[in-house]
């Protein structure tokens, strides 16, 4: 396959000719599988997304220019679904099964467009919402932050001749194959790529798919988006979000209903789901808490994905959960995706090797990773903590706790509520790079 040449590439781009989202499949998987499960049993429930960028020292709407941005989203909003895409879909494999996705469910994707969306500007940062039906408004949220974050980089680069931009790949290349051979040395690893959300830009997300199939081979398990599985015949990989307890918690009608509905989310998800598709994402409203409600037919899922405690810590927390449920840890699996650097993939390879089975997916850490590169002084490439949540579901305020008080969520009143509800314990601030 011949190699795009990205610096040239970029250095001559126009939107016309690069828009940042070419298809609704570059996307990741679990947005599909969680949106099959929302259309089968949520049809009516309507859902508001809302843009929060955490790193409050960018003033995002003075470095990209509203003008552009509103053209991204209105191609976006363009888009369908190809025939090849439905086919690939409908006949493909997923996680050992055929047909994950339901012939009703593709008839009524053919048709798929997403919805209109609403932006302003307030103090220097984007104001971005998309409301109405949940089983529309979902799939806006990883384009949404592809197009941001590259409409980022693309006003960064704006200013670089093709010799710089040449520069500032070759050494964004060599940064990413270096951490390529230390992942190589470590035997029996498993790395995907969870990456698009907060990308560089769709070019340099599939140079480094296509390098780490290349650079450690098997180790490699696949891609979480779509479009690239399914051009570079990976596996796509991914189960479900945030998203899905923080609607349910919405909804609740009592402090009981409030607890219970991280447990109803995977009732739910066992119905349309089973085998390794059967991963918990336990810390929406805290890790502890998650563990300490828990019924026991929980333990007898495949996994979890700790995603907000430090992962050495928040593993062994689940891997004693496991103990006391007798479970066998070994025969368990970990993913580990919070803002992985090498370094930190490594101490937990090392620390939980022939303890549990693990996996790594690795994020904005693998596809925007351009601290360094430059060959002028700036921040501007730098990756930022850009993420696009659940605000509300049928007009109801919607939270995240996590186990990181940082990343928390929601009106403050709210978040003070479910605190209440779901307890403290566990939850130790950390500064959120990405």
């Amino acid at each position: 396959m011949a190699k795009t040449d990205i610096a040239r590439r970029v250095y001559n781009h126009t939107w016309k000719l690069d828009p940042i989202v070419r298809s609704l499949l570059d996307t990741d998987f679990y947005k599909l599988l969680m949106l099959q499960m929302i259309w089968g049993m949520y049809p009516k429930v309507e859902a508001t997304f809302s843009l929060i960028n955490r790193t409050t020292s960018v003033r995002l709407a003075d470095e990209i220019d509203e003008g552009e941005l509103r053209e991204q989203l209105d191609h976006a909003r363009t888009l369908r679904f190809s025939k090849k895409e439905m086919i690939w879909l409908g006949g493909n494999t997923f996680y050992g099964r055929k047909q994950i996705f339901e012939p009703e469910f593709l008839a009524w994707l053919e048709d798929f467009r997403l919805p209109e969306y609403e932006l302003s500007r307030r103090d220097g940062q984007f104001e971005l919402s998309f409301a109405g039906p949940w089983m529309y408004t979902t799939l806006w949220e990883i384009p949404a932050l592809a197009i941001i974050n590259e409409l980022r980089s693309r006003a960064a680069m704006r200013s670089f001749g093709p010799f710089a931009l040449d520069v500032l790949y070759a050494r964004a290349k060599a940064k990413m194959w270096d951490k390529t051979e230390r992942l190589k040395a470590l035997p029996g690893i498993r790395i995907s790529d969870f990456g698009t959300r907060r990308r560089h830009s769709f070019l340099w997300q599939r140079w480094c798919v296509e390098a780490l199939k290349e650079g450690i081979g098997d180790a490699f398990t696949g891609t979480s988006n779509v479009l690239l599985a399914m051009d570079n015949d990976l596996e796509a990989l991914g189960t479900n979000a945030h998203e899905l307890p923080m609607v349910f918690a919405a909804l609740a009608n009592s402090e009981e209903e409030l607890r219970q509905s991280p447990y109803k989310v995977l009732q739910d998800w066992q119905r349309y789901y089973g085998g390794n598709l059967l991963i918990v994402l336990p810390d929406t409203f805290g890790t502890a808490a998650f563990l300490r409600d828990a019924p026991d037919w929980i333990a007898d899922w495949t996994g979890f994905r700790p995603d907000s405690a430090p992962p050495i810590e928040g593993g062994e927390k689940i891997l004693s959960w496991w103990r006391e449920k007798g479970k066998d840890p070994k025969q368990k699996l970990l993913i580990f995706s919070d803002g992985l650097e090498v370094e930190t993939i490594e101490e937990a390879y090392r620390h939980f090797k022939g303890k549990v089975r693990m996996s790594f997916g690795w994020g904005t850490n693998l596809t925007n990773d351009f601290e360094g590169c430059a060959p002028t002084e700036t921040k501007s490439l730098d990756a930022i903590s850009l993420v696009c949540k659940v605000s509300e579901a049928n007009g109801r305020p919607a939270v995240k706790l996590s186990d990181n008080p940082a990343k928390a969520t929601g009106d403050e009143k709210e978040i003070k509520r479910y605190l209440r509800i779901f307890g403290e314990k566990g939850r130790v601030e950390q500064l959120v790079k990405v």
